[in-house]
């Protein structure tokens, strides 16, 4: 039994209650998911403001995804004696602190600088919001309060990323940041008001959380995510070229496809944490290799638009329905190292992401054409199926050792 499993909702906290403390912490990721997303759109207006190339300006994107790899980690163990309801302001804080930051980058360098910041602590705070969520409910509901918070994350991708994209196009990039740290601002009040405060476990520290680092059904977790995650991300990543170049949609088109993709997330979000709750590694099992299959798919009928937009709605909901099962199997493979461990599955899929784009673009170069990304995606999601299987398997021989004992 892990700490998460154990625990119980306290008597005084009311269904209304725990509804809006995790509505709080949504608001958060959907904050962190508009100013992740929405940079893709304004990068153009980006390099015209700091003077740089477009592919030059990609490299904001890419000090930000590298904030995240090294600040999962790092905040959590220095966060790991401060309870969870503080570490979780002082991580969103930073988040603004970050973002606001962005808005006064006179140069290149410096806005090098604050996307790296406000990269930081986008994992850990999933990570820590997820552990809060989990711990709010009884433990048949956690993959549904694990999934609610990270839908904050999907609904940006259909509202606020759109928004935000729009708003800086017509009155400059900068107003993304002003945007996203308001949102901040509301988020960090949100919780003050509505996330109850949880001391400290006795037993959180430093050298527990990091405990979750010599634990085999971590890394193996963690690496479903960064290869089965890789396929989806091969396509995410050049799906404007597959649509227009293949698909035969004009750019103009482009807006609604995205939106389509959003909506697919929403869905399989909401799907996928239920699918949590029946079954962690069934449903890790079963969305890999529905994952193989819908890419596989997706590379055969891409030509033919109308398939072409169920297919890209579909892709979006099953990546989406495969996070709520990876973060709670993160928490049942972690006993006294949650947070850790939680924090941890953003790191992975944001390697996910240049794992995904480096393959992708790599069977491009060879001339293997726009749909050879789905291709490979489907053979890493078959990849990660057999590393999830493995994992499973260790569980299996495990408990057998276990009861023989």
């Amino acid at each position: 039994m892990t700490l998460i499993k154990n625990a119980r909702p306290p008597k005084a906290i009311t269904p209304n209650s725990v509804a809006l403390a995790i509505l709080s912490l949504a608001i958060g990721g959907f904050g962190i998911g508009t100013t992740e997303f929405a940079m893709m759109g304004l990068l153009p207006n980006v390099a015209e403001g700091v003077g740089v190339s477009v592919p030059e300006a990609g490299h904001v994107i890419s000090a930000y995804a590298l904030g995240v790899v090294v600040g999962a980690p790092v905040l959590v163990a220095i966060g790991a004696k401060m309870p969870r309801k503080a570490l979780a302001l002082g991580l969103m804080a930073l988040f603004t602190v970050g973002n606001l930051l962005s808005v006064l980058a006179q140069d290149y360098t410096t806005l090098l600088i604050t996307r790296f910041i406000a990269g930081l602590p986008h994992g850990a705070f999933f990570g820590v919001a997820a552990v809060l969520a989990a711990s709010l409910v009884a433990p048949t509901k956690r993959g549904r309060a694990i999934s609610m918070v990270m839908m904050g994350l999907s609904v940006a991708n259909v509202l606020g990323v759109p928004l935000a994209t729009f708003v800086g196009q017509q009155f400059g990039w900068r107003w993304l940041f002003v945007m996203v740290g308001a949102i901040g601002v509301i988020t960090m009040i949100c919780m003050a008001m509505f996330v109850p405060h949880q001391k400290a476990h006795p037993d959180a520290s430093l050298r527990n959380e990091l405990s979750a680092l010599r634990r085999g059904q971590v890394w193996l977790t963690l690496l479903v995510g960064v290869v089965g995650f890789g396929g989806f991300f091969a396509v995410y990543t050049y799906v404007a070229n597959t649509m227009t170049d293949v698909a035969g949609f004009a750019s103009d088109f482009l807006p609604v496809i995205v939106g389509l993709y959003g909506l697919g997330m929403v869905a399989g979000n909401y799907v996928g944490g239920r699918l949590a709750d029946w079954s962690v590694m069934g449903s890790i099992y079963t969305m890999m290799a529905f994952i193989a299959a819908v890419l596989m798919i997706y590379s055969l009928t891409v030509h033919i638009q109308w398939l072409a937009l169920v297919m890209i709605f579909v892709i979006g909901a099953s990546g989406a329905m495969l996070v709520p099962s990876l973060q709670t199997r993160l928490l049942d493979v972690s006993p006294g190292a949650p947070t850790l461990a939680s924090s941890l599955n953003h790191s992975a899929l944001n390697m996910a992401n240049a794992l995904g784009a480096f393959v992708g673009g790599l069977v491009i170069s060879w001339g293997w054409g726009f749909t050879a990304p789905a291709m490979v995606g489907a053979a890493l999601a078959v990849l990660g199926l057999a590393i999830a299987l493995l994992s499973g398997l260790l569980d299996k021989v495990g408990a057998k050792a276990h009861k023989d004992n």
